[in-house]
């Protein structure tokens, strides 16, 4: 470990990067002919990207993606599941999150869906953008426990502070009527202010029946459906396909 006053003098300011760059130079014989403007940009430069790395792992821990190795520029386009390449990569860029606009995935079981909108998360969290990931019936039972032992309003705070909030697996049950107050609550307060991902295997029009009251559906579909780019995915179930796969492989 390099013992040197200025080393110590920035770890102890928690300038990490900056001590961790301070360190390789001191080693590296051709540093010896940088200016000492050079040197502090060398610095600067480790320590802005330090800190960066810091903040987008923080942003990632409260996400808690499902698929947390789930990257935009992983997506296989040549799998058979219809998914629109000109859309996704219009999505990847985050214009839509800018705007505060929603997404709609749809699809039968297997063909991605969550994975998807896993790797839009993390890419916004690249971004800088603020995300968290629900599986919806799970978030329910919670806003439920919420009601009655007082973390309802920081529950809530959260959801509707987000940039991006993913719903994942909507329906197919019917939704109670204290679910249904609290999604309208949530989407009402996120309309205009934040953007919301929606996966479900029913196809958008079933969203409705789902909703089970026909002024809180219009409602919540309302603020859902009308901004929102829509990403139907179709075809046999990725997760069969590759099981097969890894059992033709096995000896």
């Amino acid at each position: 470990m390099l013992d040197h006053p200025t080393h110590h003098r920035l770890r102890e300011l928690k300038l990490d990067g900056m001590a961790d760059a301070f360190s390789e130079l001191q080693g590296q014989e051709e540093a010896t002919d940088l200016s000492h403007a050079e040197w502090l940009g060398l610095l600067i430069d480790r320590e802005a990207a330090s800190r960066a790395t810091r903040k987008f792992q923080s942003r990632m821990r409260t996400a808690k993606l499902r698929h947390v190795g789930a990257s935009v520029e992983d997506v296989d386009y040549r799998t058979p599941r219809q998914l629109d390449r000109d859309l996704f990569r219009h999505l990847v860029q985050g214009g839509w999150i800018e705007k505060r606009q929603n997404l709609l995935v749809t699809g039968p079981c297997g063909v991605g869906k969550t994975w998807l909108a896993c790797a839009l998360g993390h890419k916004a969290c690249r971004d800088g953008k603020s995300v968290l990931y629900h599986r919806l019936p799970r978030l329910f039972a919670d806003l439920e426990l919420a009601h009655g032992d007082g973390r309802f309003p920081r529950l809530f705070r959260q959801l509707v502070r987000t940039d991006l909030l993913i719903l994942d697996d909507w329906g197919p049950d019917r939704l109670t009527p204290q679910q249904r107050r609290d999604l309208m609550e949530i989407v009402e307060d996120r309309y205009g202010n934040g953007s919301i991902i929606v996966t479900s295997q029913l196809p958008v029009d079933a969203w409705h029946d789902v909703i089970d009251e026909p002024t809180f559906a219009d409602a919540i579909l309302d603020r859902l459906v009308h901004n929102a780019h829509r990403l139907p995915l179709d075809g046999p179930s990725l997760r069969k396909t590759l099981d097969a796969e890894r059992s033709a492989k096995t000896p």
